[in-house]
């Protein structure tokens, strides 16, 4: 009996990725790890052809086999384990002090940017920023605060490496 391939990789295409792997199991008589619904499809329907066609032909191989002779076969190496350390000994904490921000103004200066049609005026403190009466740590927190979402500060207020050098 005879598989008709086609039904088959439709039959396929409507199947979990659960159910994929277990067809893969049965197919290659191995367990795969991989979820990628994808590449189980194009592995499970190349096995099923190869197993009613026949597989590459002897010359086929041989002629593979001599292409790749001389050449670098990519392999992937076991993942080592480390070994196990005490995490405490090895923790060093200390307060780091950030370096200056070449993007930010100095203190006491104002960045100014149009939103959604309203001039936003946020101070530069020594330690943040002050936006409508209270203090943010970053300008991400002030950005945040104005359009609901998280956002880089200093994309939102168009700072730049380069605008700061002109």
């Amino acid at each position: 009996m005879q598989l008709d391939i086609d039904k088959e990789v439709a039959l396929l295409q409507r199947m979990t990725v659960g159910q994929l792997r277990e067809r893969f199991e049965e197919t290659w008589g191995e367990p795969t790890n991989t979820r990628n619904k994808q590449w189980l499809l194009k592995r499970i329907a190349w096995k099923m052809q190869a197993n009613i066609e026949g597989d590459i032909s002897e010359r086929a191989r041989s002629r593979a086999a001599e292409l790749a002779r001389g050449t670098d076969i990519r392999t992937t190496a076991p993942k080592a384990t480390k070994p196990v350390t005490n995490p405490v000994a090895d923790t060093v904490t200390g307060f780091v002090e950030p370096g200056e921000d070449i993007r930010l103004p100095p203190p006491r200066s104002v960045i100014e940017r149009v939103y959604k049609g309203q001039k936003i005026l946020v101070l530069v403190l020594e330690t943040g920023f002050e936006y409508d009466g209270a203090i943010y740590k970053t300008l991400s927190a002030v950005a945040k605060k104005i359009t609901g979402q998280h956002c880089n500060g200093y994309h939102f207020f168009k700072l730049s490496k380069k605008s700061r050098e002109q």
